[in-house]
């Protein structure tokens, strides 16, 4: 894919939307934490219904702590691998407290150093709250870039580095988030839906299904 074309589509899809965020609810970076943490493998749908209930009880390391690993789970049970992530939310509160005066931290070293935080969570925190530069390759971004040709990769750390390389300047601080709303709405993995998709004429994916 050229240039030209990739900017075309991220002007598309920018036009489309021109404030991109996730769709994960939170009100604070400690709460967009823990949402992060415990939507791996499991639905923003299912996260953010637990968390309707959670943070009105606990939303500070604080009360996380207070609230106990068993107290956690009460909350979380409903989402998928909750027994680890219960476990990996309290021991990441511990260290924000002990480490970190309650805090967030803002650098890739010490989020990924948190139980239950990788490379995609910590990529996902320093974008959404400290609106820095990252991409977090997840099976929509991952599938979108491949199938569009915008970014190719064989796997995660491939598409995320040839994403940060191709993107125009302009639209990197966004582009996760228009990537993966596009993967989970219009460019889905089984069929398609290229007949309602605003980039179908600049994809160079050989096998689009018509409308």
């Amino acid at each position: 894919m050229n240039a030209r074309k990739r900017r075309q589509i991220f002007e598309r899809l920018r036009a489309a939307n021109p404030d991109p965020t996730t769709e994960l609810d939170f009100n604070s970076h400690f709460e967009l934490l823990i949402s992060v943490i415990l939507s791996a493998q499991a639905t923003d749908v299912s996260v953010n219904l637990a968390t309707a209930k959670l943070y009105p009880v606990a939303n500070t390391p604080e009360a996380m702590l207070t609230l106990g690993e068993e107290g956690l789970k009460r909350y979380i049970r409903t989402i998928g691998l909750f027994n680890t992530k219960a476990k990996n939310v309290i021991a990441a509160c511990h260290l924000l407290v002990e480490q970190h005066g309650s805090k967030v931290p803002d650098t890739r070293e010490e989020l990924e150093a948190l139980p239950g935080v990788g490379r995609k969570t910590a990529n996902v925190i320093l974008n959404t709250a400290f609106r820095q530069v990252a991409m977090a390759v997840d099976t929509h971004i991952f599938r979108v870039s491949n199938r569009t040709g915008i970014a190719p990769g064989r796997n995660v750390i491939e598409v995320e580095k040839e994403l940060l390389r191709l993107v125009p300047e302009e639209f990197l601080l966004d582009a996760h988030h228009w990537l993966i709303l596009h993967g989970r709405y219009v460019c889905v993995a089984r069929k398609p839906r290229c007949g309602e998709c605003p980039i179908a004429d600049l994809c160079e994916y050989p096998d689009k299904i018509p409308a």
